[in-house]
């Protein structure tokens, strides 16, 4: 089953700038390998569900050693069959 998840993830105790907590969860995406988009509100990930899961799990558990209040978005559309569907989701709008 082929994944596109898209994730916003981010603690809510650290003030009004938590950008270096999600480049520590982007650092994270980029060592699964998988291939993922940074957006302005969140980053597209795609995959197998086992491996866009385990990356989103690693990523809260990259926050919580030392975030108290963490907060996460996860939109996922699953689909047999598809492959690059991130690029060619874009390509077929533009």
């Amino acid at each position: 089953m082929s994944v596109i998840a898209e994730l916003s993830i981010f603690p809510m105790d650290k003030g009004d700038s938590v950008s270096p907590y999600v480049k520590r969860a982007l650092n994270v995406l980029r060592s699964s390998g998988l291939m993922y988009q940074l957006n302005p509100m969140g980053t597209v990930i795609e995959g197998d569900w086992d491996s866009v899961m385990a990356a989103v799990s690693d990523c809260y558990r990259a926050l919580e050693t030392d975030c108290d209040r963490i907060y996460m978005t996860l939109k996922i559309d699953a689909r047999k069959g598809r492959e690059y569907g991130m690029l060619s989701k874009v390509a077929a709008v533009e």
